[in-house]
């Protein structure tokens, strides 16, 4: 009996002895690093080399500016009157433009890299594919932010009431580049770490993420940092990112054993004993 069933004995199904499936390993820590650490000089140092061009900064921003109200967007003054009610608002919405952007983004990466490794590879090579077609199109068209247009009226915020990550003016700011206002990085990077984040985690709240992002959208649009084409031109190149960069497989639990009768731990097919 039992030789006749040895040419039958299917998988051992998982039990107490099963050894675990092992989960996708975790990149070496110090690469990482040294990866991120590049990725963001590269950042940094493009958008210098992005500098100057003004007066074609200015002349993209007459036809950003012209763009919106011909399809009657919603005015950025709107969303800069709401911040001006009281100067505690419009500090708050100045401090989370200039303290929230990086941490945050890091945060996530940190989080993911200890606790879903495969959505740190995800997640890091979607920001860096973003990334560095944001830093393509701050060369082909460099934009002047609503701050220093004058036909839009609006007030330089962070000039204004503080803080500011700029300097004084373009030309002697040495930290960014002030014409590199399409895409918005800031809130492209927000929504990437809202979509990882709720990609990444089960809780029913984890919608909640997208707070984030939207959050940073009124900020930047009611600071006047940014054009609601800009967070528009962000998204766009965020989805095309997102669709070029296979998305980690959710986690699957054992298969049960084939249907039939069992013989001890040894599973048989429905009628191998008739």
């Amino acid at each position: 009996m039992a030789a006749g069933l040895s040419g039958i004995r299917g998988p051992r199904p998982a039990g107490r002895g099963a050894t675990p499936t092992p989960g996708p390993a975790r990149p070496p820590l110090l690469r990482e690093l040294l990866l991120v650490t590049a990725l963001f000089l590269a950042y940094k140092f493009g958008r210098l080399f992005a500098n100057g061009h003004e007066a074609r900064a200015f002349r993209n921003a007459d036809r950003v500016w012209d763009a919106e109200r011909a399809i009657h967007l919603p005015g950025e003054e709107s969303i800069q009157q709401l911040l001006l009610h009281g100067e505690p608002l419009v500090k708050a919405a100045n401090t989370y433009y200039a303290a929230v952007h990086f941490p945050a983004t890091l945060a996530f990466l940190a989080w993911l890299y200890w606790r879903r490794p495969a959505h740190y590879v995800w997640s890091r090579r979607v920001l860096a594919l973003v990334t560095g077609a944001a830093l393509a199109l701050h060369l082909l068209m460099p934009l002047a932010p609503p701050r220093m247009l004058s036909a839009t009226g609006l007030v330089d915020t962070a000039r204004v009431y503080g803080p500011s990550v700029y300097g004084a003016t373009p030309e002697t700011d040495s930290m960014a580049n002030q014409f590199a206002a399409m895409p918005s990085l800031h809130f492209g990077w927000a929504l990437m770490v809202a979509i990882g984040l709720i990609a990444a985690t089960r809780s029913r709240w984890r919608v909640l993420w997208l707070l984030h992002p939207l959050l940073t959208l009124l900020v930047i649009v009611g600071t006047a940092n940014h054009y609601w084409f800009d967070a528009l031109a962000a998204a766009v190149l965020l989805g095309l990112a997102l669709l070029s960069v296979r998305t980690p497989g959710r986690s699957r639990t054992a298969s049960p054993p084939p249907v039939g009768r069992t013989l001890g731990a040894t599973a048989l097919p429905a009628g191998a004993l008739r």
